[in-house]
């Protein structure tokens, strides 16, 4: 009978521990059986569900899942009693939950398996994923702003240049209608009907060559949601050249080298062609004063990855500067905030890719090159 009544209070007091554990893990935790009926229902799954223990007990699981998952999860464990095969059970995932109304969010649930007396049963560990999606995307925003003021920020510095190219076409523009309205003026016949078409459709060029320049810009430089879709990679860097010249082009040699039939990426292009530009800007920075200022811009693949190279003939870059390269707020221009390669690497990262650097030095510029991956089927 002592025996008896150690082994009753040994039972007790485990079973006070066991249910002292569920109540005060942070997770929740749930337990059912092969009939998916909730057998073990923690205080943090009311917290989480919004349902009470007395609610859940004895009920399928159902009850807590989104419609989409609820209709599978009974042929799912038919099926896995049936053949073994796991879709979930000692693997985990990231799924979606239902709160008691109604509403749906995100959690990461890990489920286990014991044999016991009274059949198979399954663990559940669920962990609310709201706060770290919440941090996440404030993250994602927080970059998105960065990435947006250092596009604003280069335009800011382009200024000079900017004014300078668009006030080309715009004089050209007054010129040929002041050049029109003087033919108009002398009268009309068919010599001055063909002299007039003629300088109306060269003040048509130019303001569409100034139209081409103030799109560019505002495409670079407007704040947007990423929205990353396949192109056509030389396209993209061909159209981060032509923005990055404005205003140069008779300052520097931009030296062109795109390989054809590369395949497609799939990239954030605005964000990519930042990248370009930035490497652009720098580099024409390096060449200033320098006798043939000469940048090369080539696309190529490189192993599996696409691959843009930018490089310069300056004077290369010194080896004491070399190791703070990419780190924000690191400069050693006497203008700007330090911020172009650390945000243009974090662009590259995160599509998959990288930015590296070879110095250069002895009579060799700096060699930028931008990895990237290709698209793949499932790019969409």
């Amino acid at each position: 009978m002592q025996a008896d009544g150690a082994l009753m209070r040994a039972e007790t007091e485990s079973e006070a521990r066991l249910v002292s554990v569920l109540d005060t893990a942070v997770d929740g935790i749930l337990v059912i059986d092969e009939r998916a009926r909730i057998l073990v229902y923690n205080s943090a799954c009311e917290r989480l569900f919004g349902w009470t223990a007395e609610e859940t007990l004895g009920q399928n699981v159902q009850m807590i899942m989104p419609s989409a998952y609820a209709r599978a999860h009974d042929r799912y464990l038919d099926n896995y009693m049936s053949t073994g095969e796991r879709k979930i059970i000692g693997i985990g995932r990231e799924v979606h939950a239902r709160h008691k109304d109604g509403t749906e969010f995100p959690v990461e649930l890990s489920v286990g398996e014991a044999g016991t007396p009274q059949g198979r049963q399954f663990i559940g560990i669920i962990r609310d994923l709201r706060s770290r999606r919440e941090a996440e995307q404030r993250v994602r925003e927080l970059q998105s702003d960065l990435v947006h003021m250092a596009r604003v920020s280069a335009m800011d510095e382009m200024g000079a240049a900017l004014a300078h190219e668009l006030n080309q076409p715009l004089t050209a523009i007054m010129l040929y209608l002041q050049a029109g309205a003087r033919t108009l003026q002398k009268g009309r016949d068919a010599k001055s009907d063909e002299t007039l078409a003629s300088v109306m459709n060269k003040a048509v060029h130019e303001a569409e060559r100034a139209g081409a320049i103030i799109s560019r810009m505002r495409q670079f430089v407007e704040k947007r949601e990423p929205n990353r879709r396949r192109v056509d990679l030389n396209a993209v860097v061909e159209e981060a050249v032509e923005l990055t010249l404005v205003g140069i082009r008779d300052k520097v040699n931009a030296v062109r080298g795109y390989a054809p039939n590369l395949p497609q990426a799939f990239i954030e292009p605005v964000q990519i062609q930042q990248v370009v530009v930035n490497l652009l800007r720098n580099a024409a920075e390096a060449l200033r004063g320098r006798p043939n200022p000469t940048v090369t811009i080539e696309t190529r693949m490189t192993g599996d990855m696409l691959a843009v190279e930018v490089c310069d003939n300056g004077p290369g870059i010194p080896a004491e500067s070399v190791p703070d390269l990419f780190k924000a707020f690191a400069t050693t221009k006497r203008t700007g905030m330090g911020l172009g390669l650390s945000i243009s690497r974090t662009i590259a990262q995160s599509h998959g890719g990288d930015l590296s650097v070879h110095p250069g030095g002895n009579g060799r510029g700096a060699c930028f090159t931008l990895t990237l991956q290709p698209a793949t089927a499932d790019d969409a």
